[in-house]
């Protein structure tokens, strides 16, 4: 079998993971921060070194501002719905995931209270946007840029960068939705100007399903910032009101702890690789990818087609057929795992005009050969010229 879903959900994991959730299970298994006994202090100190490794990925100073959640998800809810005031104008990209575009949607029609003010600036056929395009929509009210790092769908990649430097120049700040480069490719709060970073675990960082979370910069607003929940913290257990300080204003319940422990062992494994390792490593594989589907009569590929400029997901269709049926195909026959469709990001299909059928996605991660993109490959031939 070969999995090209990395986009998705990362599989296998690195070393070291399950078995670092195992012995949280079976040696530890008690509440982080709800007791004093010693199983709980030793949960305490699993979950806070999880906090610290990813502020040390994320080149964060204080590992507090790492607020743990479910998933990217959860963090782009808890910066958009928590910060974000009636009136307050908000600009984003025509290639974002539903994550993104749903709240966002939601926030300007009023459904959560008094309205926002939301322009989708629109991005190039190749699913690139032009920083000064970006500028330009900047209003006097502008209280957020909110931009996806990198493409689910084509795997572009967004300047960062620049908008940091953008936001910061016109007083708003930069919310980052990170879930397709964290832990595959560099990111630098600090240096990319970076105000809110979604993450999630189960992708890039090689940890579980249900971890993730936002880190906070110190420009936000702590007093501005609202939770999206509240209630059992462990901490200020006398008070019937919410904590105000970090983590623990957001971070409302018991945290998945065995989560947090085999998240702390994945992203380890990241540090100890090198991110610009796994980046090498993966831009290898989509410069194959890329150079041998648009050699393939009859198949489409979407995107910059520069393995420099994307992460290491590539979407394509093969005239004739639609993207479900390739998948099928794919793994019926050949028992390859990729996904189809719309990849739950229909404007950034409209962006790249695949929309509403979708595309074929592969996306090989940091365990993914060469040896295993060429029997991709030649499976995608074999499929195409029989039609």
């Amino acid at each position: 079998m070969i999995y090209f879903d990395n986009a998705a959900t990362s599989w296998p994991k690195p070393p070291g993971v399950a078995e670092a959730m195992a012995h949280f299970m079976e040696q530890v298994g008690a509440n982080p921060g709800r007791s004093g006994h010693r199983l709980s202090v030793e949960a305490g100190r699993i979950v806070y070194e999880a906090r610290e490794l990813v502020a040390t990925l994320f080149n964060v100073t204080d590992p507090l501002r790492v607020a743990f959640g479910a998933n990217a998800t959860e963090a782009l809810n808890l910066a958009l719905q928590g910060y974000l005031r009636p009136g307050d104008h908000v600009i984003t990209s025509s290639m974002e995931h539903n994550s993104v575009m749903r709240p966002l949607r939601a926030l300007a029609a009023g459904q959560l209270g008094g309205a926002i003010e939301l322009t989708v600036v629109p991005c190039s056929a190749e699913g690139f946007v032009r920083p000064e395009d970006l500028e330009a929509d900047l209003r006097p009210n502008t209280a957020m840029m909110v931009l996806n790092h990198a493409s689910n769908v084509c795997g572009s990649l967004l300047p960062l960068r620049q908008a940091g430097t953008i936001a910061r120049r016109h007083g708003c700040l930069l919310l980052v939705d990170a879930a397709q480069t964290a832990g595959a490719y560099p990111i630098d709060m600090e240096a990319d100007r970076i105000d809110l970073l979604a993450f999630t675990g189960h992708k890039g960082l090689g940890g579980p399903m249900g971890t993730g979370g936002l880190v906070i910069g110190e420009r936000v607003a702590l007093d501005r910032l609202t939770p999206l929940k509240r209630g059992g913290t462990g901490s200020r257990s006398e008070l019937e009101k919410q904590p105000d300080f970090l983590p623990d204003v957001f971070e409302s319940g018991t945290a998945n702890a065995v989560g947090l422990a085999g998240l702390a062992a994945g992203v380890r494994w990241i540090l100890d690789r090198g991110v610009d390792g796994v980046r090498q490593h993966e831009v290898a594989l989509t410069r194959q990818l890329i150079t041998g589907l648009t050699e393939i009569e009859g198949v489409w590929v979407y995107g910059g087609l520069d393995a420099a400029r994307q992460t290491a997901t590539v979407s394509f269709n093969i005239s004739g057929l639609e993207p479900s049926e390739v998948g099928l195909r794919l793994d019926d026959e050949y028992e390859i795992m990729c996904r189809v469709g719309l990849h739950c990001a229909p404007a950034a299909h409209k962006t790249l005009g695949t929309f509403p059928s979708g595309t074929v996605r592969f996306a090989p991660g940091a365990f993914s050969t060469a040896d295993q993109v060429a029997e991709v490959l030649q499976a995608v031939r074999e499929i195409a010229g029989r039609g």
